[in-house]
């Protein structure tokens, strides 16, 4: 895009200078010289940018927030709290007997690392609605500045046909015989 195209869309459709103008209303901008669209799918968008990482805490959180992860979790801890308590208490195997120390500590660890992948997910899910809501301003301003430029065209054209109209009424008031 030319630099005078856009510094005269800045003035006229944003009454800012182009130096002035944000990320968003830049490539709003371009995208209306060029005649392409703005729109674009917000989570699209964030795949495109997640890493590995960021790939593999939405997963995380997926799955430990789910009901099933904590039916099946529930069931494994009354099965170590049962296969320790009765069955290998039974033959004096029990590797974790009551107060379950053992299990403890895994419940620990395991807190102690699936709290910051959730926090890494939620921190994810954020820069998601982030984007999200600056891509809908793009497609916003798109929209608003399509209608306030439809709105000009339809406002020319009237004021062209009323001047065509008077200019009629014109000749023929100059054309009728004076009473």
């Amino acid at each position: 895009m030319a630099k005078l195209a856009l510094a005269d869309l800045a003035l006229h459709l944003l009454h800012k200078p182009a130096h002035a103008l944000d990320e968003e209303e830049r490539r709003v901008l371009d995208s209306i010289d060029s005649g392409t669209i703005v729109s674009r799918d917000a989570a699209d968008e964030s795949d495109a940018r997640a890493s590995l990482g960021d790939r593999l805490a939405d997963k995380v959180a997926a799955v430990g927030g789910s009901w099933g992860f904590i039916i099946a979790f529930s069931v494994v801890l009354f099965g170590w709290m049962l296969l320790n308590t009765d069955v290998l208490a039974r033959f004096g195997a029990a590797f974790d007997p009551y107060p379950y120390i053992f299990l403890n500590l895994m419940l620990s660890t395991l807190a102690a690392v699936q709290a910051p992948v959730i926090m890494m997910s939620q921190n994810r899910q954020a820069s998601k609605d982030r984007l999200a809501a600056s891509l809908d301003y793009e497609t916003n301003l798109r929209a608003e500045l399509d209608i306030l430029r439809l709105h000009h065209k339809i406002d020319v054209s009237v004021l062209e046909r009323l001047a065509a109209i008077e200019e009629k009424i014109d000749g023929l008031a100059n054309r009728a015989p004076a009473a």
